[in-house]
């Protein structure tokens, strides 16, 4: 059986899982065969195996970084928001149902999920030589403690001596630490082997005699402090990472892409390679007054397609988009957004709308309809662009929906699918267009096409394709920073082993 290490935090979006992401490539560096591993994850985005399972998209990106393909047993449990207190909970790769969270969970709801964390980690430490497993939130949430089963439990089911990371630019990083070892029982307490602090600029003088103060008052050690490191984010799994201040000021130098913030946004990482283009301002609005001087306009994925249009209809949001389009601003829309571009969304089993069947008019910008089905779509998918400003360009991505959409009379396809079909919608130039395919944006020649379109639109050159997005490279300068941040002579010895393999 594997060696484990588990990272728990103090709590959300603390680095949790870039420091996971790290250590899945430094363990690779150093020899061994290492996996990552999350039992429970309540993630907005989500990651598509190669055998059509849906998993965290964390733990997906950690795969790549530990070398090895992505599998179901990595997240055996996803756990989707789509609506106020309910979730649809995603068992081993497919929909197992939704569960309401305004109650507690059922002993044998509970006593199920440990059940499926178990088989799951048994089948991934049998063969691995290492675990690096991710915790979620806090361990120390005391009136919910009895039900975590991302924490704690995992790391007794593991062996695992815990690392508890704590955010230096959140500030109160050492109270939260020493905090969250007085509200641990005893038992929990003598997992956490040590502490890493992340996110760390300034003074390092500044900060030792804090740490010295932590280390004493806990009798555990410091193992790391990491460095802040902006310029080498990864994939973000919820929407705490949208909440931050964004900026929809014009910018004489650069295209101005508003993406609508979508209150069950879901699968936002579509836009992450936007965002790295030097050329692009992205930001996600919910103000209809924040679409002025948009260049484009962009519907991302969501987890309630009809709760979403309602929004967008109650917020004036729909009408301004239509006034956008119709002054010829170029609209996209990707899964759920693809569906809200129709002219109707059809809910005769209530799949969206809580149980009510229901019929929606959509923003009828594409001659689309769609209808909801109980079965999901979650597949990967290779296509090719019959944009006319990106015609041929390959692209690749992952399906993951429960609408069906079906282009009416004259409507045009947006892609040819490598197995014949066609996909998606789009208008007769393509300024408008939607799709199912997560992460075309990701397809460096057609993003940098659909760009060129926009820069056309405002009387600028062309750029060129300064080539893909080199994730393994990523990975390498991330390892680099973090290793020598890190005390892994002493994460060696909690695991007891000897050290690097090779190197």
């Amino acid at each position: 059986m594997a060696r484990a290490i588990m990272i728990q935090g103090t709590a959300s979006h603390v680095g949790k899982s870039m420091l996971c992401t790290a250590l899945c490539r430094l363990f690779r560096q150093d020899g061994y065969r290492v996996a990552p591993f999350k039992s429970w994850n309540m993630a907005l985005n989500s990651y598509v195996t190669w055998d059509g399972g849906e998993i965290g998209r964390a733990q997906g990106e950690q795969a790549e970084a530990a070398g090895i393909g992505a599998t179901v047993e990595m997240n055996p449990i996803l756990v989707k928001p789509k609506g106020p207190g309910q979730s649809q909970v995603i068992v081993r790769g497919r929909v197992y149902g939704d569960v309401n969270y305004n109650t507690r969970m059922e002993a044998d709801y509970l006593e199920f999920c440990l059940g499926v964390i178990r088989e799951a980690y048994g089948a991934l430490a049998a063969r691995h030589e290492i675990i690096v497993i991710e915790g979620a939130g806090s361990p120390a949430e005391i009136n919910l403690m009895d039900q975590d089963v991302a924490n704690m439990k995992v790391a007794h089911l593991a062996g695992a001596p815990v690392l508890l990371v704590c955010d230096l630019a959140a500030g109160g990083a050492l109270a939260a630490a020493v905090g969250t070892m007085l509200l641990l029982p005893a038992a929990d307490r003598e997992r956490v082997a040590g502490f890493v602090f992340n996110k760390f600029r300034g003074d390092r003088q500044l900060l030792d005699s804090g740490l010295e103060a932590v280390a004493s008052r806990t009798g555990r050690p410091v193992l790391g402090v990491v460095p802040y490191l902006p310029a080498l984010s990864l994939a973000e799994e919820d929407g705490v990472a949208l909440e931050r201040p964004q900026s929809t000021g014009l910018d004489a130098n650069r295209l101005q892409i508003r993406v609508i913030h979508l209150p069950h946004i879901s699968n936002f990482t579509d836009l992450d390679a936007l965002r790295a283009e030097p050329d692009t301002a992205v930001s996600f609005i919910r103000n209809k007054d924040d679409l002025a001087g948009a260049d484009a306009v962009i519907l991302p994925g969501t987890k309630n397609s009809v709760r979403d249009l309602q929004f967008l209809q109650n917020s004036g949001l729909a009408e301004e988009i239509r006034a956008q389009a119709g002054a010829g601003t170029p609209v996209a829309g990707i899964c759920g957004g693809y569906q809200l571009l129709g002219r109707r969304l059809l809910d005769p089993g209530g799949h969206e709308a809580g149980g009510t069947p229901g019929e929606y008019r959509g923003l009828g910008l594409l001659e689309v309809e769609t209808t909801f089905h109980p079965e999901k779509t979650v597949t990967r998918t290779g296509a090719s662009s019959l944009l006319p400003y990106a015609r041929g360009y390959d692209v690749d991505g992952y399906e993951i929906h429960k609408g069906q959409s079906e282009r009416l009379p004259g409507c045009r396809p947006a892609f040819r699918l490598r197995d014949g079909g066609e996909e998606g919608a789009a208008s007769p130039d393509g300024a408008i267009f939607g799709t199912y395919l997560h992460g075309v944006f990701d397809n460096a020649g057609f993003r940098r096409s659909w760009l060129n379109m926009l820069r056309r639109r405002r009387g600028w050159p062309p750029l060129r394709v300064a080539g893909t997005y080199d994730r393994e490279k990523v990975f390498d300068r991330l390892a680099a920073e973090v290793r020598p941040a890190l005390d892994m002579d002493g994460i060696y010895k909690l695991m007891g082993l000897a050290g690097p393999k090779k190197g």
